[in-house]
């Protein structure tokens, strides 16, 4: 079974990368999503999105050098991608290439909302300083 270009298929992802990860499709070829093909929104850390073993569904956006495949999930998420079953659910709730939960997401932004109003307090306090402190 040779994959075509545009053509929906499921892969297991075999390689996490700084620059996207690895997946082996089921006709056994090896194709590469790249960091700016996983979402919509910047992705940091590709470990945020996948884990080694998951599978997924991507795009076949091109063949390029060396018979090298050229992927996309965030191009498979859509109506096309439906004909194809996807787990889309991990347990939580959420998506499973979303890079976690709901209670993650809401830690997260405590904890730069607490380090932002640190950093903040400290630079008004910088800034009395040197105008010779606080004025009673």
């Amino acid at each position: 079974m040779s994959v075509e270009v545009g053509q929906f298929v499921r892969g297991t992802v075999i390689r996490l990368l700084s620059y996207g990860v690895l997946v082996r499709l089921e006709d056994t070829s090896t194709g590469l999503v790249h960091i700016s093909e996983i979402d919509n929104n910047f992705v940091r850390d590709v470990a945020e999105y996948f884990q080694i073993n998951d599978e997924v569904t991507v795009k076949v956006l091109a063949q390029g050098d060396r018979g090298r495949l050229e992927l996309s999930v965030k191009q498979a998420v859509g109506k096309e991608a439906q004909d194809i079953p996807m787990n889309t659910n991990n347990g939580n709730g959420s998506s499973p290439h979303r890079g976690g939960d709901r209670a993650a997401f809401e830690e997260k932004m405590s904890d730069y909302l607490r380090i932002s109003s640190e950093r903040l307090s400290d630079i008004k306090q910088n800034v009395e300083n040197r105008r010779g402190g606080s004025k009673k």
